[in-house]
């Protein structure tokens, strides 16, 4: 292309030298800065299957179409990355052309073209002073505009970033020394997005198109070395792919438009050079004609042509591409406004009260990248990144690289296997999982893995393991056998459980629980609570220090105050507890609980002990005292009662281990996973067990079997996300937060950011472990416990500070995955405390005025 030699005045020689700073940047492998991006205006990226394909030539196709058809337009055109520089300028070339074409068709157009910023050696070489290379990036700042008096149509050209080696952008920023991160050029890109349509806006009755325009194929590097497919992931624009019309031309375009169709790009159309070999037929049968494909004549070889005849020739087929992409544009924009209501229409959310839910408080997610929501606006009209606080309801864990693997995993599992049926089959997704399984959260003690679809029916499970254990145990079975004629009682076999646990949604699962809002008449009227339910002491931060928060039932136990502060979280898992008099005062408290129950019915047995260890998740986010849970198992195991750990939320890295039982320092009989498993891509879930649990069902007859099944039972992709997700997540190389022996992650939350929040008026405790950060804001009466309302003010300006809440009633939190960067995190927790306080000053004020 055309290149800048010559073209700056000498006043502008001088201001350059001045001009030239050096700003280093290093790769930055954290999450791009929260993008908000206006949708008034449609947006895109072009493509190509390879380089030199004539991605610039489509650029300004589509761009004299736009300007030279109509009047009142304005078209932007932005080249985030430029090599060759300054001998090769894409955005020069279309400014100069456009330039030329004005005149032919004899349309008046203001145009102007910028280079913001280069490395050292572009400039230098711009220069042409003679002087040595030196490194880094420099402000630039090149400008250049031709402006026509009576123009109403205009053309904005930029690039952002430009090398002078005419190589991919990564090799071209190692050899300059002129390194870039990715973050820099995203938020250079969302700057000048956001700027065309601001300026956009500006310009009332003025249609304006943006295009931009990328460097080299598909998955060519960026200037960090990330592919570009996934460098600009998080704006999502759709796209238009410039396809390869040569030989070979057919397989290259597929697999390209297959390498952006998998990290969620929008192809609205494919066009490429007519090189007589009709690779348009192949391609048009292979997309099944939901993607238009066009062909553009052939581009003229001789270098002295201007390409005006070829622009000529070509007028129809970029007509055709600029109506598809205002089309697109129109349609996306009527879809995403549409949804609201149409979902109010057609949905019934779960835990939702639909009445409380305005048509305008409906989230829309277009989609996700990584940690981020892309949230669209109806009354703004654009699209905003907001930072899933409830990581998509506890599952999530990926980052954005990890996203792109699962997906590519699911890819290939789905395209082997589909589906197929489990029973007396084997295959080796499902093997690879449970053998991960095994030796990863079921190291030492399980020997078997059942696999089923979610949750709930992973505990349901378990109970069956658990009630057929303690049966063969206690001499139950052959009592049935032996008296199977006889009309005697029944046995009924019981749970022990604790107050405020939640094991999920299915009828035997909700027996399992205590008596709560989610098992009231309203919701289960078969309930009966089939269990005996302990009141748990709960730990706590509260003023800057933890503290152990004992309940009433516990009061009568001689628990001293120098037994319920700890200096350090650490010293709350200690297992020297284990000693104390606190431990001898939980082990009295069981016991006598245990005689009670069983002393006052007769033929009811408690055939299981179910927790979830650590934290109790949809009870409220309470952090139970890890010493009463092993004084309780330890009691149960005593009296061959069957342990069970509900693990479907703490598995899998949430608190900061890769299972709960190492914070407890005991082990279970049986143990639920599900959630971060397959890093929340897919449900799947797998029940745990001991040799000796499996060994109760095995028999001579099937009806001894466990007969317990899903459809979906260790479905193939679902296998392959656990096993891709379980690798990720505990190997130091892909995820940074892991120490070197992949046992333990680092600390995610801001310890003296955690002791502030905990000691404001406006809290009433906060427990932050792992990848958890749990804030209970003091209220009473109504406005405590789950039904509250008392934290929605505060939730939806939070989503509109870009962090997307789901509270507890009263208690907020924000959930983090395995793989998140503590400064994100960090990030997230001062805009919850500065709203915090400007919640509680508006709750005081209130109360004054009540007053």
């Amino acid at each position: 292309m055309l290149g800048l030699n010559g073209l700056l005045l000498p006043r502008q020689h001088h201001l350059l030298r001045r001009r030239l700073l050096y700003i280093h940047h290093g790769f930055s492998t954290t999450t791009s800065p929260s993008l908000h991006l206006p949708l008034c205006h449609p947006s895109y990226l072009v493509w190509s299957a390879n380089t030199s394909l004539g991605k610039t030539l489509v650029s300004t196709g589509i761009a004299s179409s736009f300007l030279l058809s109509s009047s009142a337009r304005k078209f932007f055109y932005i080249k985030p990355v430029q090599t060759g520089f300054p001998s090769d300028s894409d955005s020069r070339f279309l400014f100069s052309k456009l330039s030329s074409l004005s005149l032919r068709h004899n349309t008046a157009l203001s145009l102007s073209n910028t280079v913001l910023k280069t490395s050292m050696s572009a400039a230098e070489s711009l220069l042409a002073d003679g002087k040595e290379r030196s490194s880094g990036i420099c402000d630039l700042n090149f400008y250049e505009e031709r402006r026509l008096s009576g123009a109403t149509s205009e053309l904005v050209c930029k690039t952002l970033y430009a090398w002078k080696e005419a190589v991919s952008p990564h090799l071209a920023a190692e050899r300059e020394d002129a390194m870039v991160g990715d973050s820099a050029v995203a938020a250079m890109l969302e700057s000048c997005l956001r700027e065309g349509m601001v300026s956009g806006n500006q310009d009332e009755g003025r249609e304006v198109l943006c295009v931009v325009e990328t460097a080299g194929g598909v998955a060519s590097p960026g200037p960090s070395g990330t592919l570009q497919c996934d460098l600009y992931r998080p704006f999502r624009l759709p796209g238009v792919l410039v396809g390869d019309g040569k030989l070979g031309g057919i397989s290259g375009t597929i697999s390209a438009y297959e390498s952006l169709k998998l990290r969620g790009y929008d192809v609205v159309a494919v066009v490429f050079e007519d090189h007589g070999l009709s690779n348009e037929r192949p391609l048009m049968s292979y997309l099944r004609n939901r993607v238009p494909v066009l062909v553009l004549p052939h581009v003229p070889e001789d270098p002295s042509d201007d390409l005006s005849e070829w622009f000529g020739e070509s007028r129809n087929v970029f007509k055709s591409l600029e109506e598809i992409m205002l089309s697109a544009y129109s349609e996306r924009i009527g879809r995403l406004r549409e949804v609201p209501k149409r979902a109010g229409q057609v949905f019934w959310w779960p835990f939702t009260q639909h009445t409380l839910v305005p048509e305008e408080t409906v989230t829309v997610i277009d989609s996700r990248c990584g940690e981020n929501f892309a949230v669209y606006k109806v009354q703004s009209n654009s699209m905003v990144q907001v930072f899933d606080a409830c990581a998509s309801w506890w599952t999530q864990g990926p980052d954005y690289a990890l996203q792109i693997e699962l997906a590519r995993e699911m890819g290939y599992t789905a395209a082997r296997f589909g589906h197929v049926m489990f029973p007396e089959n084997a295959y080796e997704p499902a093997l690879k999982c449970a053998e991960l399984l095994l030796e990863g959260v079921g190291k030492g003690w399980a020997s078997r893995v059942y696999f089923s679809d979610n949750g709930s029916t992973a505990i349901e499970v378990a109970l069956k393991m658990a009630f057929r254990k303690f049966s063969s145990d206690h001499g139950i079975l052959s009592d049935i056998h032996k008296n199977e004629n006889r009309e005697e009682k029944c046995i009924e076999l019981k749970v022990l459980a604790l107050k405020g646990s939640y094991h999920g949604d299915t009828l035997g699962a909700m027996e399992a629980q205590a008596p709560s809002c989610y098992t009231g008449f309203l919701q289960q009227p078969w309930y009966t609570g089939r269990g005996l339910f302990l009141d748990p002491p709960t730990v706590l931060m509260c003023n800057g220090i933890w503290t152990l928060s004992v309940p009433e039932s516990l009061k009568s136990e001689n628990i001293f105050l120098t037994d319920k502060t700890f200096g350090t979280q650490a010293e709350i898992f200690d297992k020297s507890r284990d000693k104390s008099d606190v431990a001898k005062s939980y082990s009295s408290y069981i016991l006598q609980q245990l005689l009670q129950y069983s002393g006052s019915r007769g033929f009811n047995h408690i055939g299981a002990v179910i927790i979830e260890p650590v934290i109790q998740g949809a009870g409220g986010m309470h952090m139970i005292d890890p010493l009463f849970q092993r004084v309780l198992v330890s009691e149960c195991r005593s009296r061959r009662i069957p342990v069970i750990f509900d693990e479907v939320f703490t598995g899998f890295w949430r608190l900061g281990v890769e299972t709960a039982a190492e914070l407890l320092g005991c082990l279970p009989d049986i143990a639920c996973f599900a959630k971060l498993m397959t890093g929340g891509i897919i449900p799947l879930a797998a029940t745990l067990a001991t040799d000796a649990v499996f060994a109760s069902f095995t028999g001579d007859s099937k009806l001894k079997a466990l007969l317990h099944g899903h459809s979906y039972s260790a479905h193939a992709m679902g296998c392959a996300a656990a096993v891709k997700s379980m690798k990720w997540f505990k190997d130091p190389r892909t995820n940074l937060n892991i120490n070197s022996e992949g046992k333990l992650l680092r600390e995610l939350w801001d310890l003296e950011l955690v002791q502030q929040i905990s000691s404001h008026p406006a809290v009433q405790r906060v427990v932050a472990l792992g990848t958890i950060c749990a804030i209970e804001l003091r209220a009473d009466g109504c406005n405590a416990g789950y039904a509250s309302l008392y934290a929605t003010s505060l939730v939806q300006v939070l989503r509109e500070d870009g962090i997307y809440m789901r509270p507890l009633g009263n208690v907020i939190y924000l959930l983090c995955g395995p793989c998140t960067p503590p400064e994100i995190c960090r990030q997230q927790l001062v805009k919850v405390y500065e709203r915090v306080k400007e919640f509680n000053q508006e709750s005081e004020k209130l109360r004054s005025c009540q007053l």
